[in-house]
């Protein structure tokens, strides 16, 4: 008996009731979630439940329940919440193509997660991105590389999508049986890339072939094997359905047919779209009832209040409002919110667990990881002993910014481009810098500027550079774009740039002409690219000996850059997009059709393939075999692939393997990844990849059942370092 009022008097500090007598069922955690959701629920007023299906839920006192905002952010590191380790955005992550280690970031940020949570509740604190419920990943396919929210997403390919997502939300929510750790929002659901002016407005067709093909695999795959607790409707219509309000999407589907216990969580003003963007309901009570029904538990915004008069009116039923209500609550009964410490694993850990220098060398790590080697001509890179002076140029060498990305934290000790440089090079080479050339948002902030101040002139800055070039043994220029440029629904207004999307992709012509000059000089020239989508660098591939994709990579990104340039680090990262050399070699931005879009349905000659990558070694792909001739549906191929490194540098090589049927009699990709590793072969040394391949995932869509099947017959894996080079083919056989 007394251990169990001890429990209850531990309890007053999460949920205790105030204003009333004895203790409650719902306080009980020797009871079920099922059984103490429901007597909450039942106390709770009509209006005190609508109340708690937004997103500023506010506190109810009678009962001693705590307010809770379910708005907070992780993309890349807990984001909007003050000091943070900084990882690498989330085009980098999938750059890694290493899901342990994504898996071992994402335990970081949900370790830092609860440290803040604790620090902030401590305070009486529980404000919007202070909760344990997060609104990531972002895994919408990035279909066209115009998206200015590309950066938040893990690539083109559902296959990749899939497998780092799934390693980001078992990280995120953690593996005790009871509680989570934090909570993970796959979004945003779904077929949901753009433009980002029309998102409030816009209606998105595709195929049922693309739907079940290319833009629901990653979202099932973290819904079936990543067990993610949480899904975002998107803000765009599709066919003609509001995503936050289709009952395909919403019930069919992810309940349904996926099985789907958790919570549905709009877009922030999505169901304020439903009727003011979409316009199609009259006004909020009749789009909140929309949202209810079709599955949508829980508004980033206020609409849900009309709710009241919606059940006054016959709308809804107070019963139907119940449904949604029990799915939040059990949300917050499984992150221990109701229960005492002592019985929540991840009660251990403490505020000083944010931002610890072990979190700070992951973000290295994975960085350093992100990191593609594009071009290495003249084995320009690594840097030799005989390099004594460098000249860094650029307008993101010196700029926190391009290290951040969007949906960021603030990293404590971040290290830019220019101060990694200078680090590493260390007291016996010389660095230089001249920022060179402006970027397009530096022109754009000075044609504003109306502080009379005077600015250095593109003919000085340009003089300069050039002036400081000739000087060095090596040039390293640092261009772009930056999260300024390209991003969720931006007022941008500067040439090939609109409303945070792109209009082209090529690199700005400023940057262009200053690498065109330089490259007149003689000297070897470094291209570091900061972005979060492809760039059309055509030319540049051309002149330029030597290009490092660094994408936006985090508080480490500039030592993890330098390590790279010196040979400390040897490169391995892959692209997890393909690099066209125009957009005009692209189709419409707003057809939603895979038809002609990235590396599966793409017919013509790619500047930089989907999966590329170089590396200061070289890899010899001596065999491969399957474990056996026939599989079954169920099975999963063992293929067993050697590589040798045959170069003069330890190394990780990313092994590929993609799937092609020639004789398939539905409409399929040219190829589709089925399987990857990453892995370290020492030089000179030989390695053995086995890599699984699930047949199931080599399944395709039948609209005569309106299901996947996995066709029978014969099928190649091709296997090799990315999407277009196969080096060699083994045939299995589907009975």
């Amino acid at each position: 008996m007394g251990l169990v009022v001890l429990i209850l008097f531990c309890l007053q500090g999460n949920a205790s009731p105030q204003g009333t007598t004895g203790h409650l069922k719902f306080q009980d955690p020797r009871l079920s979630n099922e059984e103490r959701v429901a007597d909450l629920v039942s106390r709770l007023s009509l209006k005190e439940k609508v109340l708690q299906m937004q997103n500023d839920a506010p506190a109810i006192e009678r009962l001693g329940i705590p307010a809770y905002n379910w708005w907070s952010e992780c993309l890349h590191g807990v984001a909007r919440n003050g000091i943070a380790t900084v990882f690498p955005q989330a085009i980098g992550m999938a750059a890694t193509w290493d899901p342990a280690l994504i898996n071992r970031e994402a335990d970081v940020i949900s370790t830092e997660a609860r440290a803040k949570y604790y620090e902030c509740s401590s305070k009486g604190k529980r404000g919007i991105y202070q909760g344990l419920t997060f609104w990531s990943p972002n895994i919408n396919i990035f279909r066209d590389p115009r998206w200015g929210r590309g950066q938040e997403t893990y690539g083109e390919d559902p296959f990749l999508t899939g497998r780092i997502g799934i390693a980001f939300v078992k990280g995120l929510q953690g593996s005790d049986p009871k509680y989570f750790k934090v909570i993970a929002t796959a979004k945003h659901y779904a077929v949901h890339s753009g433009p980002e002016p029309d998102r409030h407005s816009f209606d998105a067709w595709c195929s049922e072939s693309d739907l079940y093909n290319t833009y629901l695999p990653a979202f099932e795959a973290l819904i079936r094997q990543g067990k993610a607790y949480s899904v975002m409707g998107a803000y765009n219509r599709f066919w003609s359905q509001p995503c936050c309000a289709s009952d395909l999407l919403l019930d069919k589907i992810l309940r349904r047919k996926w099985g789907f216990s958790g919570y549905v969580t709009s877009d922030c003003g999505a169901i304020w779209d439903i009727y003011h963007g979409h316009k199609l309901q009259p006004d909020s009570i009749r789009a909140s009832v929309l949202g209810v029904k079709a599955g949508c538990d829980l508004t980033c915004g206020d609409e849900y209040e009309s709710l009241v008069k919606a059940v006054e009116k016959g709308y809804i039923s107070e019963s139907e409002i119940d449904i949604s209500l029990k799915r939040l609550f059990t949300a917050r009964f499984r992150l221990g919110l109701f229960d005492p410490d002592s019985l929540v694993p991840w009660s251990k850990i403490k505020p000083s667990d944010n931002n610890t220098a072990e979190h700070s060398q992951l973000a290295l790590k994975v960085a350093e990881e992100s990191i593609v080697l594009l071009k290495n001509d003249k084995k320009t890179l690594p840097f030799g002993k005989n390099i004594k002076k460098i000249a860094v140029i650029g307008p993101y060498a010196d700029r926190l910014s391009v290290l951040l990305g969007n949906y960021c934290g603030t990293p404590s000790a971040p290290v830019n481009i220019l101060a990694g440089i200078r680090e590493v090079a260390g007291d016996k080479i010389e660095v230089l810098y001249s920022k060179g050339v402006d970027g397009l948002e530096d022109a754009a902030s000075k044609q504003n500027d109306k502080s009379g101040k005077a600015a250095p002139t593109p003919t000085d800055l340009e003089a300069q550079a050039l002036q400081i070039a000739g000087t060095a043994h090596v040039i390293v220029f640092v261009g772009g774009i930056s999260p300024y440029l390209e991003g969720e629904e931006m007022e941008v207004k500067v040439p090939g740039f609109s409303g945070g999307d792109r209009t082209t992709l090529d690199l700005p012509a400023n940057q262009s002409g200053m690498l065109k000059k330089l490259s007149w000089l003689g000297k070897p020239v470094v291209l570091v690219l900061t972005n979060g989508s492809a760039l059309s660098i055509t030319r540049e591939a051309l002149d330029i000996p030597a290009i490092v994709e660094v994408w936006y990579p985090g508080q480490q990104g500039g030592k993890a850059l330098a390590e790279v340039l010196f040979g400390l680090y040897n490169p391995a990262g892959r692209l997890p997009v393909t690099f066209f050399s125009s957009a005009d070699e692209l189709p419409p931005f707003t057809e939603y059709s895979m038809k002609g879009r990235t590396y599966k349905y793409y017919t013509g000659k790619p500047l930089y393939p989907f999966g590329y990558g170089l590396s200061y070694t070289t890899f010899a792909y001596t065999a491969a075999a399957a474990d056996k001739g026939a599989y079954s549906s169920a099975d999963t191929v063992k293929l067993n692939v050697t590589v040798k490194n045959e170069g003069q540098y330890n190394g990780d090589e990313v092994v590929q393997v993609y799937c092609r049927k020639k004789d398939s009699k539905f409409e399929r990709p040219a190829k589709a990844l089925c399987g990857f590793l990453r892995k370290n072969v020492a030089k000179g040394s030989s390695e053995s990849f086995i890599i699984p391949v699930a047949v199931n995932d080599l399944r395709i869509f039948d609209p005569a059942t309106q299901d996947y099947t996995v066709e029978k017959g014969s099928y190649e894996l091709l296997v090799g370092p990315d999407s277009a080079t196969p080096l060699l083919t083994v045939n299995i056989d589907i009975k």
